[in-house]
């Protein structure tokens, strides 16, 4: 898809969500939604590249960024997060409150819409939900003591994130009458390393860089898989260290310690691999499927800033 038309069908998928919004006949509702950052729409371009531009495609599009949008405001209220992507945060200018009951009329409204799809096509969705929400779950329970276990956080990443990447490319191949496992495996991989990026980016990017504050995971007790690997590389008394900040405002110097210690230690260079080895078998499989926007998509995420 060109970039041209892609900027168009993206610009219909907005108007499409936009219309789902309008007919709650709801002003208020209609003007929280205006305030919602729009982020990269990366689930609607996966539809567009692989369905193409049909109106079922659309629709789908539309639908599954609805339901990200909301997942977006709850996970800012369990965060406590103050902004999103450098902007206030609705739970920070509306209350969480009501960024809570957002999030369930988008989810709501969503689910309302994908019962018009085939029952295959909505049942992957809804299930990608359900899994969705245990990631998050899991995300909250895994953040209340310093976790060790790459395999816990693997599991978590995927439902959290993964998942519903994995149910987009998936569904969008139903639509298109492509071979939906292959494009499955393309989802789950790109939706993992995605997060891991993310992952590493909280510790090596600048406050500015980010939108928010820098090493904010941690500081909110996430043990995400750089300090995994980290933890795994360090003596005793290292550990001791790492442990005793986790989850706690950190100083600058505490800052530089851990940055330092991971590059010592290549934690951020083997995270980056682990990512880079789902890229890659993403890519062939798109190279293979004589997908090459859809390869790029993911090659432009591993190298990506912020």
């Amino acid at each position: 898809m060109k970039k041209g038309k892609s900027r168009v069908m993206l610009d219909r998928v907005e108007s499409l969500m936009q219309s789902y919004i309008s007919e709650l006949s709801n002003e208020y509702v209609s003007s929280l939604f205006e305030k919602l950052p729009h982020g990269k729409r990366l689930r609607a371009k996966l539809v567009l590249k692989i369905a193409g531009s049909s109106k079922e495609a659309l629709r789908l599009a539309a639908v599954i960024e609805m339901i990200h949008a909301a997942s977006l405001l709850h996970d800012d209220v369990i965060d406590d997060a103050a902004t999103r992507r450098g902007v206030a945060s609705l739970n920070a200018t509306e209350g969480s409150k009501q960024a809570v009951m957002m999030g369930d009329i988008l989810y709501s409204k969503g689910f309302e819409e994908l019962v018009g799809f085939e029952r295959e096509i909505a049942a992957k969705v809804a299930s990608a939900v359900t899994q969705l929400s245990i990631g998050e779950m899991m995300d909250v329970e895994l953040s209340k003591s310093f976790n060790t276990d790459s395999g816990l956080y693997m599991q978590m990443i995927y439902q959290k994130t993964a998942a519903l990447i994995e149910a987009t490319a998936a569904t969008a191949a139903m639509l298109a009458g492509k071979e939906s496992g292959v494009y499955a495996i393309y989802g789950r991989n790109l939706g993992i390393a995605f997060q891991i990026v993310d992952d590493i980016l909280d510790i090596t990017q600048t406050s500015e860089q980010l939108g928010k504050p820098a090493m904010h995971d941690f500081e909110e007790g996430k043990s995400t898989l750089p300090y995994i690997y980290l933890y795994e590389a360090l003596d005793e008394e290292g550990k001791e260290r790492l442990k005793s900040l986790h989850a706690k405002r950190l100083t600058d110097d505490e800052k530089e310690w851990i940055k330092g210690a991971m590059e010592e230690r290549g934690a951020l260079r083997k995270a980056y691999l682990h990512a880079k080895e789902l890229a890659d078998e993403a890519v062939s499989l798109m190279e293979s499927a004589g997908e090459s926007s859809l390869a790029d998509i993911v090659t432009a995420m591993i190298e990506r800033d912020f």
